[in-house]
C-alpha cells in the first residue's frame, strides 16, 4: 500500500511538473519578458461607463509568473483578459476593482458622470493579441465591456510620450529574496515627503517593509517577498486634508476625505503613481503617507495606502487584506456613502464575507461539526482573538444578512487574520511564486 501511494504521489508531483512546465513554454510562446503598461480613463456613473483614451507603454521587465497566467479566483467587479488574435485563446487574465466601482455608489455617483484614471498590467505580447476588458454585470458575471487589437509590431501603435516623472536613481532593495517571476514584488511610494524629508523617508521606508511582513500570514512568507521603495520626492511635505483646509502639492495627489469618509485616504492620479513605479518590478503597490493623522484605504489588485499614524503597523496589513487578498471589510458602518455595493440577494464575490446565498463556496467546508448557521455571538471573546470559526452576522457594512467568519479579525477591528483570510492570502501568494 505504501508503494503505491508513493507512486500516485511521484505521479501527481510530476503531473504538476509538466503542467508547471507547459505554462513556462506558453508564456515563451505568446509574450515576451516585457510589460505592456495601459492607461485609460473610465467615464461613468451608476447608471453606465465606459472606457477610452488608451495609451500605452513598454516597461522593460515582467515581473509576475511565468507559469500562473490565468486567474483562478473570481473576485473583483472588473477583468483584464489577454487573448490570441488567431486563435481566441486566452493568454492571461486577472480581476481587479477601482476607485470608480466604489464611486458610483455614492450619492453624487447615482447620476453625476465623473473620469477616473486607471492602470493595468499585462505581459508584453509577441504577436497581435485582442485585450479585453470585463465588468461584471448584476447576474454576477463576468462580461465584455470593451476590446481591441494590439499589434506590437504595428507602426499604428502609438507608445504614450514618457512622463518627466521617472526615477532618476535606482529603487532601494528594502528586502531582495530573489527572481521576481518567483516573488511578490511589492513597490512603496512615497507620498507627502518634501525635498527635505529624504532621510525621514529612508527610515520609513523600513517601518513600512517591517508592516508588511510583520503579521501572519506574511510573516510565514516573508522570503517570498521582494520589497522595493522608490526615492522619489513631491514640492511639498504632507497630505492634503480638506476637512482640515489642507492642500499639499505632494507626489501623486493624495487626500484625506475621499468620498466624504474623513479618514479614507486615497489618490485618483493613477498615472502619476505608476510613473513613479517606472520600471520597477511590481506585482501589488503600497503608498507611504507622510502624514500622522490615522487614515488610509486600499483597493484590489490596484493600490494600498496607509498614513504614518500610530497605528499603521495594523492599518497597512488591512489594506494589503484588501489589496493583494480581495478580502471585504467585515465591520458595520451603515453611513458610508460607498456601504451598498453588496446586495442580500447575491453572494458577495468576497471570500471572507457571505449573504448564505451560497454559503457552500465559502467556508462552510472549514467549520467545526455542528456549528449553527448563523453562530450566535460571543461577546467574551476578546478584542485582539479571533475566537472560534463560524457565521457571525455584522460584515459588509451591514448589522444584518451578511455573515463573517469569526468575532474578530485583522478585517474587522485588528485582530489577527482569521483563518478564512489567512487561506486566501496564502493562495493568493502562491499565485505569484509558483
Amino acid at each position: 500500500m505504501k508503494k503505491k501511494i508513493a507512486i500516485v504521489l511521484l505521479i501527481s508531483t510530476l503531473g504538476c511538473c509538466f503542467e508547471l512546465q507547459a505554462q513556462n513554454v506558453r508564456f515563451k510562446q505568446y509574450f515576451t519578458d516585457a510589460t505592456l503598461r495601459i492607461d485609460y480613463l473610465r467615464v461613468g456613473n451608476r447608471q453606465h461607463d465606459t472606457i477610452g483614451s488608451l495609451s500605452h507603454e513598454r516597461l522593460s521587465l515582467w515581473a509576475g509568473s511565468l507559469t500562473q497566467l490565468l486567474d483562478p479566483f473570481d473576485n473583483g467587479d472588473y477583468r483584464i483578459v489577454v487573448r490570441d488574435a488567431k486563435s481566441g485563446r486566452e493568454l492571461y487574465s486577472r480581476g481587479y476593482n477601482t476607485l470608480f466601482r466604489e464611486y458610483r455608489d455614492t450619492p453624487q455617483g447615482a447620476d453625476s458622470v465623473a473620469a477616473f484614471e486607471e492602470v493595468v498590467r499585462v505581459p508584453w505580447p509577441r504577436r497581435t493579441v485582442e485585450i479585453c476588458f470585463q465588468k461584471r454585470g448584476g447576474d454576477q458575471r463576468m462580461h465584455s465591456q470593451f476590446s481591441y487589437r494590439f499589434d506590437p509590431d504595428s507602426a499604428m501603435v502609438q507608445l504614450r510620450r514618457k512622463s518627466s516623472l521617472r526615477i532618476a536613481t535606482e529603487p532601494e532593495r528594502l528586502q531582495y529574496k530573489g527572481n521576481p517571476h518567483k516573488k511578490i514584488d511589492v513597490v512603496i511610494v512615497p507620498e507627502g515627503y518634501g525635498p527635505a524629508d529624504s532621510l525621514k523617508m529612508r527610515r520609513d521606508f523600513r517601518s513600512f517593509c517591517d508592516y508588511l511582513l510583520g503579521q501572519e500570514p506574511f510573516r510565514s512568507r516573508r522570503d517570498d517577498f521582494n520589497v522595493w521603495g522608490v526615492p522619489l520626492s513631491g514640492q511639498e511635505s504632507g497630505i492634503t486634508d480638506p476637512g482640515k483646509g489642507i492642500e499639499v502639492n505632494s507626489l501623486v495627489g493624495a487626500s484625506y476625505n475621499t468620498f466624504g469618509a474623513d479618514r479614507y485616504l486615497m489618490t485618483m492620479r493613477l498615472f502619476r503613481l505608476h510613473d513613479a513605479i517606472g520600471n520597477t518590478p511590481c506585482d501589488h503597490i503600497i503608498i507611504m503617507a507622510n502624514s500622522s493623522t490615522y487614515g488610509g484605504g486600499a483597493i484590489y489588485n490596484f493600490y494600498a495606502m496607509s498614513s504614518l499614524n500610530e497605528m499603521a503597523f495594523m492599518v497597512l496589513p488591512h489594506e494589503l487584506g484588501h489589496s493583494i487578498g480581495g478580502l471585504a471589510d467585515e465591520y458595520v458602518d451603515e453611513d458610508l456613502s460607498y456601504g451598498d455595493m453588496h446586495t442580500m440577494e447575491q453572494e458577495p464575490v468576497e471570500p471572507n464575507i457571505t449573504t448564505l446565498v451560497d454559503f457552500g463556496a465559502k467556508w462552510q467546508s472549514m467549520l467545526p461539526a455542528g456549528t449553527p448557521v448563523p453562530t450566535p455571538a460571543d461577546e467574551t471573546v476578546p478584542r485582539n482573538q479571533n475566537g472560534p470559526l463560524g457565521v457571525y452576522e455584522g460584515a459588509g457594512y451591514h448589522a444584518k444578512g451578511i455573515y463573517r467568519p469569526v468575532m474578530h479579525c485583522m478585517m474587522r477591528d485588528y485582530a489577527p487574520f482569521c483563518p478564512v483570510c489567512s487561506r486566501r492570502l496564502n493562495e493568493v501568494f502562491d499565485l505569484y511564486v509558483r
